[in-house]
């Protein structure tokens, strides 16, 4: 009987070794990456004050910086950043009537926000200047087909260089407006 069950066990033992590998092994997978267009943005500059410098009267300037990234679509694509002064205007100091500056009603015809562009990167600045707008978003740069940014990881470059006219009809105050920049890629 003890021969049986010895003889039997062996065989077991013998049966699962049959089934073992010996070595290694090794399986494979493919790594698949759809990459889009995509664009980010921000706006180094959170606030920008206007000054005037000179003689008086002289424009109220000042520039605001941003850092970009950007990456278009080889066949067709675009993109481009725009700004849109969102909140106008408003005294932020007591006793004011709001006879100040406005994009959407400046008290005289003419006064307005104007901007001019800049880029240190890929894109195409905003050529001239530009009047800035609450009613509609207006150019800072465009990007065309297969525009990748050049600067990685910082970005790239750009800046805004204000001019708001000096109406003596201003009353004195601090005032304060918001402007939305907006980056785009397809």
């Amino acid at each position: 009987m003890k021969k049986i069950v010895t003889l039997a066990a062996a065989l077991l033992l013998t049966a699962s070794l049959a089934h073992a590998q010996l070595g290694s092994t090794s399986g494979t997978t493919t790594v698949t990456v759809t990459v889009s267009a995509e664009a980010a943005l921000n706006v180094t500059t959170s606030s920008t004050s206007l000054t005037s410098l000179g003689t008086n009267f002289t424009n109220y300037t000042g520039a605001s910086t941003l850092s970009y990234f950007v990456r278009t679509t080889l066949s067709g694509g675009s993109g481009s950043i725009t700004l849109k002064v969102t909140t106008d205007f408003a005294c932020t100091g007591t006793g004011c009537t709001n006879v100040g500056p406005s994009v959407t009603n400046p008290p005289t015809n003419g006064d307005k926000l104007a901007y001019t562009c800049s880029l240190s990167g890929v894109g195409t600045a905003c050529s001239g200047s530009q009047t800035a707008s609450t009613t509609s978003s207006t150019s800072v740069a465009t990007f065309g087909a297969n525009a990748h940014t050049v600067t990685f990881p910082g970005g790239d470059t750009g800046t805004t260089s204000w001019t708001l006219t000096n109406d003596p009809k201003y009353q004195t105050g601090s005032y304060q407006a918001v402007v939305t920049f907006t980056i785009s890629a397809s």
